[in-house]
């Protein structure tokens, strides 16, 4: 039987940019810049001052597209340069390491950092490989030889390669070993001169064997947090977690800590004993029944405390092991709810592997599936994975400066947000099903003969046994081979197993509250909302999903071609 997972986890030319909130970078690229490719203009929209200039770089390649920055008569740059967080300033020099490093999200964040933020020093990679040889490769095919870093690669042309090297660093390590499994002599030279640490490392699994979850999730929370403590430059550590490790279902569910006893009294004696349960029955078991033994053991201890599932509960007490063990460490948390392909950056649509809604969806689009087990009026919370991202850098920039460390150390919740969208803009489900097959209509999948699928509205059904009894009666009339039936009857097994899985999320009535995430959008001057923008309020669900979500899942993930 498969596994699901749930991974929580503008077009950008090649131009170069020329921003105001980087001034070191301003004047570089001003002794840089051709005489014919700069000028001044009065800016007549100016109404505050009349004498301001903007200083304007053509790009050719992009139709006249003009950016600016302002520019007072005397040369000195315009007040609006020192508002906002100063998101480039903080990361310009700065040494970040970054677990989870070939995962979807983390490939994203690191794109983004190289292609707007080339003034940072170095990015440490971390990199379950058997050797140097091995993550170098690992590096180059799954991470900078992707299609993600297409505009990149555009951008640096012939010197792409030199670039990236000059700026990456791949680690040999593993989030299941003792000092993340990091050689003592690199372990020692990251401490002395690493600024961010931000872990994204996890395994989404729902039904994950539990002892697997326990060590990844939970106990490589601990380890994490081990080991940040040894960095003597540290500013913050950034323990990406799901929005689903909150226990509640139902309501406005707000960006609270999980420490201090907040779901149980003796956290640490919780943990400890959940994991001698996993090590109790990895030992009782028969090898050919292990597997499954862990699954069920894990699925029973989640449910068991209120937890949905083995994914999210080993989440939960990760954040848990965080908070209890953090001391002066400076931390936020950061909870993504469902992260999708990409809105905007690099390129809109760019997605790796099935997320949690597209397998649904595509069989529905294939006509294998008339619809599933799912409440037309919930709100699916999604978010671009470059929102996730722009967001994320917005995070770290304000908290990592010495008055954010007293303050997020000060027992309250202010380090801890959900990158969410179901409070702000929801997107309810069945409008997001009249958007797939307004999608499907537009661009059909063909059968093996090459026709075009014509689907039907998609159906919503309250229980599994009336979605298997649909599928059962379309076949009814079929005269089919024993090996056509046999398929079948595996393929409705399969939507059985899928539809339990899913059913927390599929008739979950709880909205996840981003307030933190809205005020610190606010923080943001107008120049890094162009640049970082995470505004969820401002996507358009029917551009998303029509014309960006779908389109990248079939084309990236799916690998069709014929699309329009």
């Amino acid at each position: 039987m498969g596994t699901v997972s749930l991974n929580l986890f503008p077009l950008i030319s090649s131009r170069q940019r020329l921003d105001i909130n980087r001034v070191s970078a301003d004047q570089r690229l001003l002794k840089k810049k051709s005489s014919a490719n700069m000028f001044f203009r009065l800016d007549q929209s100016s109404k505050k001052d009349s004498s301001a200039l903007h200083l304007c770089a053509y790009n050719g390649k992009n139709s006249g597209v003009l950016e600016k920055g302002l520019v007072s008569l005397n040369g000195a740059l315009n007040s609006k340069v020192h508002e906002g967080i100063g998101i480039i300033d903080f990361f310009s020099g700065k040494k970040i390491l970054i677990t989870g490093a070939t995962g979807f999200l983390a490939k994203v964040l690191v794109e983004k950092i190289l292609r707007t933020i080339p003034e940072v020093d170095k990015i440490f990679l971390l990199i379950k490989a058997r050797d140097k040889e091995a993550a170098m490769e690992r590096l180059m095919n799954e991470i900078v030889g992707t299609e993600l870093f297409k505009c990149l690669r555009e951008k640096h042309g012939t010197s792409y390669e030199r670039f990236v090297l000059a700026k990456l660093v791949p680690v040999v390590g593993n989030m299941r070993e003792t000092n993340l499994g990091i050689k003592e002599d690199v372990a020692n030279l990251i401490e002395k001169e690493v600024d961010v640490i931000i872990n994204s490392a996890a395994t989404t699994t729902f039904d994950e064997r539990f002892d697997v979850a326990l060590d990844i999730n939970t106990r490589g929370a601990a380890r994490i947090v081990n080991f940040a403590k040894k960095c003597k430059k540290l500013k913050l550590y950034v323990h990406v977690s799901t929005a689903y490790a909150s226990r509640r279902s139902e309501g406005k569910i707000i960006e609270e800590s999980f420490g201090k006893g907040h779901y149980v009294a003796n956290s640490a004696g919780m943990i400890e004993a959940e994991i001698k349960l996993a090590s109790e029955m990895i030992e009782s078991s028969k090898e050919n029944e292990r597997d499954r033994n862990l699954k069920d053991l894990g699925m029973s201890r989640a449910q068991n405390y209120g937890w949905p599932n083995t994914y999210a509960f080993t989440k939960a007490m990760g954040e848990m092991v965080v908070e209890d063990t953090k001391g002066q460490l400076p931390v936020i948390i950061l909870r993504p709810s469902i992260i999708e392909s990409t809105l905007n950056e690099p390129f809109p649509g760019w997605i790796e592997g099935n997320r949690m809604m597209d397998p649904v969806m595509l069989l529905y689009g294939k006509g294998k599936l008339p619809g599933f087990f799912l409440s037309p009026e919930i709100a699916l919370d999604v978010v671009p994975a470059d929102i996730v991202v722009n967001s994320t850098l917005a995070a770290i920039a304000k908290h990592g400066g010495k008055e954010s460390k007293l303050e997020d150390n000060n027992g309250s919740d202010d380090h801890v947000y959900q990158i969410t969208s179901s409070v702000a803009n929801p997107l309810i489900t069945r409008h997001l099903l009249d958007l797939v097959y307004q999608h499907f209509n537009l661009n059909p999948c063909f059968d093996r003969e090459g026709n075009p699928v014509q689907i039907s509205a998609f159906k919503f059904f309250d229980f599994v046994e009336d979605l298997l009894a649909d599928m059962k009666s379309t076949h009814d009339n079929e005269e089919i081979s024993p090996k056509q039936e046999l398929i079948r009857r595996k393929s409705i097994e399969y939507f059985k197993y899928m539809a339990n899985l899913y059913q927390p999320y599929t008739f979950f009535h709880g909205r996840f509250d981003n307030n933190k995430m809205a005020k610190l959008w606010e923080c943001l001057s107008e120049e890094e909302r162009k640049e970082f923008g995470f505004d969820v309020s401002s996507i358009d669900w029917k551009d998303y999903i029509v014309r960006k979500h779908f389109h990248g899942v079939r084309k990236h993930v799916m690998k069709e071609t014929a699309l329009k």
